[in-house]
């Protein structure tokens, strides 16, 4: 590893508060295999691997802090508030939080259509960080890294419940009691293309019933379908 290299990954140690004893692991957890495919490294100096890993780590991780936290949620209602605290577009946020889309290395290809940005990069990457954390300073030091970074993220999705599947629940209400056509329109879109947001309308045979705006599509359709159930008279509570 040359003098560059090691002094980008101190900067980013000092971002994340984490001092690795093995420098190499933090640089394999921040190099993409499109960076070590045009650079001639084996399958395993690049993250995915890593990726494997983390992705296990995290789960248990958040797994237990939830059994712990919500002690009268059923497990249905915990896998679903698991599912939306680890998808892609949190860890991707994450990762934009803690400059991993500044230090991570990829391919000129991939930099060229825009991979420093991609959501999908930048949560396996996250995920690939946390398994070298985990590798190199232990479970605990691991599980203080993600709470730390995901705690907050976690008590804002409970609090607004945003691990309810809200489009199926009204989908499910229109299809019992009512006879209408369910339609969203995306009717705004802002910021750059790494941290855009969205705003929604969902329409019930044409007639405006709620709105909802999102860091993607999807979540913006599910805020309006969330909306649209309250106008509905609904209970939206899990």
């Amino acid at each position: 590893m040359d003098s560059i290299r090691r002094k980008q990954l101190e900067e980013f140690e000092k971002i994340i508060k984490v001092k690795f004893n093995d420098k190499e692991l933090l640089d394999k957890a921040l190099t993409h295999s499109s960076y070590a495919n045009e650079n001639g490294l084996k399958y395993n100096e690049h993250n995915e691997r890593l990726e494997f890993l983390g992705d296990s780590v995290l789960g248990l991780i958040i797994s237990e802090y939830l059994f712990k936290k919500f002690k009268y949620k059923q497990e249905g209602k915990l896998s679903r508030l698991r599912a939306s605290v680890v998808c892609e577009t949190s860890l991707a946020e994450l990762a934009r939080n803690i400059c991993i889309d500044r230090y991570i290395r990829i391919g000129k290809g991939e930099e060229l259509t825009g991979g420093r940005n991609k959501d999908s990069l930048l949560a396996d990457a996250t995920e690939a960080l946390i398994a070298a954390i985990y590798l190199d300073k232990g479970y605990d030091k691991a599980k203080d890294f993600v709470l730390k970074n995901l705690k907050d993220k976690i008590e804002l999705i409970a609090r607004r419940k945003e691990y309810i599947d809200f489009k199926s629940k009204l989908q499910e209400y229109v299809q019992k009691n009512l006879t209408a056509t369910i339609k969203y329109n995306v009717t705004n879109e802002w910021g750059p293309d790494h941290d855009k947001t969205f705003e929604v309308e969902v329409f019930l045979d044409n007639i405006n019933y709620g709105h909802g705006q999102g860091k993607s599509k999807k979540e913006a359709e599910q805020m309006a379908a969330k909306n649209a159930l309250v106008k509905l008279g609904v209970d939206v509570d899990d």
